[in-house]
């Protein structure tokens, strides 16, 4: 029994832990109707018996995370970029009655907000004709109809581009813009949104495929994938499926989705088409298997992945989590100091001198975890997995441009994965890419400082008067 003491408490740990996932996801995180009594009794089972035998003696660990908060702003700071458009003098009742017995000196003034709901108006768009005062035979002359988003449509590039935005951006499925559309000053119907949509991402194809090849050119991309589920009429009528958005992006570059219906390893190598450099991607197979077939791909790891398994077995292991977070933490200490000081090519041999002594350490602490944990614990597979890709993990201390983590990319996804909380599916397959399109252009807006609706709503209106042996380059998101 003495000898299994250190295994007991092990195992109170990881059951305590699952206690510890089961009452946040029951309790905090609204999935309780995903879980019957059958996986309630599972998942609890054995923590009432582990307890009984042995007690195990835990400390408390506290600290302090520092504040990096802005300092709060005042009204007048927060709000002083919104236009005045009406002024209000408020003259005291004793001056209307009689001015000529007083005399201005100052005034005291502040402001209050206000919001002009949107609403629909018309743009009317009136052609002259004209006649030849001297020869009457010639054919009356009227200019060319201009080019519009929708040839013979009533729909302006501005509207169909906020309705676009309140689909992608603010999350609004086109059957809720129905109904505000009401509000606008005249409904407007979903099919039409549903057509607009389909006509924009065409149009904006183009642009999307040049940011592509533009990102291809690179020596550096970070690429991941998310899924969502897609309601094909092909596969079984009533139920939907999943399929997935793959993307791939640069720091400070574009981010570019694509729609794929499967998570399949040669949907990797269709994307990445003839892309040769470094390649920065969480685990998942298909990145490993693509480097292994292509000559020319150099794959490096993420640490936050690395990093957050950690995270999540502090409620099992505190101590042991903590030491291997504050060892990772180093590293991104010294990052955060060469991004400040705009350390550029030198990074490479400062991270082979500087990470050395924490990687050292790191290695050497989650070996010997690693042979203490159990193997379906926590700590036990967060070592694991640190120490199964930690040639890709530490491949950045060969390279001066890569990020130590996959965060950017994960960040850009955020919007698609809000999104499908809200319109739930893809409609059809068809509409996959239409989407991937149209969060390429407005995620990579956002990434690059640029209003998404402005964006839209001129580059809609410039692109049907456009050749194709006009340069798009001056309407990428980028330039614009």
């Amino acid at each position: 029994m003495i000898a299994e003491h250190p295994l007991l408490l092990q195992r109170i740990a990881a059951l305590e832990a699952k206690l510890s996932w089961f009452q946040r996801h029951v309790f905090g995180g609204g999935k309780s109707e995903k879980l019957d009594l059958t996986q309630r009794q599972l998942a609890l089972a054995g923590i009432e018996e582990a307890r009984a035998a042995v007690e195990e003696k835990t400390t408390e660990i506290t600290y302090q995370r520092r504040s990096e908060r802005e300092p709060r702003r005042t009204p007048e700071e927060a709000f002083a970029h919104v236009p005045v458009t009406e002024t209000v003098e408020i003259v005291p009742e004793a001056v209307r009655k009689d001015p000529e017995l007083y005399e201005r000196i100052g005034e005291e003034s502040t402001f209050e907000l206000d919001l002009v709901p949107a609403r629909l108006v018309k743009r009317r768009l009136v052609r002259p004709k004209y006649r030849h005062r001297l020869d009457r035979n010639r054919a009356p002359l009227v200019a060319a109809a201009p080019a519009r988003v929708v040839p013979g449509g009533y729909a302006s590039a501005g509207l169909i581009a906020a309705i676009v935005i309140g689909k992608y951006v603010d999350y609004l499925p086109l059957f809720r813009q129905e109904k505000m559309s009401e509000r606008w000053g005249a409904k407007i119907s979903r099919q039409s949104m549903c057509d607009w949509v389909e006509v924009a991402a065409l149009w904006l194809e183009p642009i999307y495929r040049q940011m592509h090849q533009g990102l291809i050119a690179g020596n550096y991309l970070q690429a991941d994938e998310t899924p969502l589920r897609c309601n094909d009429p092909d596969h079984e009528r009533g139920k939907t499926r999943q399929c997935y958005l793959w993307v791939i992006s640069r720091p400070g570059s574009d981010v570019v989705f694509s729609f794929r219906e499967t998570r399949g390893h040669d949907e990797l190598t269709s994307l990445l088409g003839g892309f040769r450099g470094v390649l920065q991607s969480d685990q998942y197979g298909a990145y490993a298997s693509h480097e292994r077939k292509t000559e020319g791909i150099v794959r490096v790891g993420c640490w936050a992945h690395a990093r957050r398994k950690f995270h999540e077995a502090l409620d099992e292991r505190p101590k042991a989590a903590n030491l291997v977070l504050r060892l990772i933490a180093r590293m991104y200490g010294l990052e955060r100091e060469w991004e400040e000081a705009k350390v550029g090519a030198a990074r490479a041999a400062l991270r082979r001198e500087k990470f050395a002594r924490p990687l050292r350490w790191l290695r050497h602490v989650v070996n010997g975890l690693a042979r203490q944990a159990l193997p379906q614990s926590l700590l036990g597979k967060a070592c694991s997995y640190l120490l199964n890709h930690w040639e890709v993990l530490v491949a950045h201390q060969n390279h001066s441009f890569t990020r130590i983590d996959n965060n950017l990319v994960e960040n850009a996804i955020r919007p698609s994965a809000f999104g499908k909380k809200n319109w739930l599916f893809i409609g059809h397959p068809a509409a996959g890419q239409r989407s991937a399109i149209i969060y390429s252009l407005v995620v990579s807006c956002q990434r690059h400082g640029k209003d998404p609706l402005a964006y839209l709503s001129d580059v809609l209106a410039k692109l049907p008067a456009l050749t194709n042996k006009d340069d798009l380059t001056p309407l990428t998101p980028a330039a614009w």
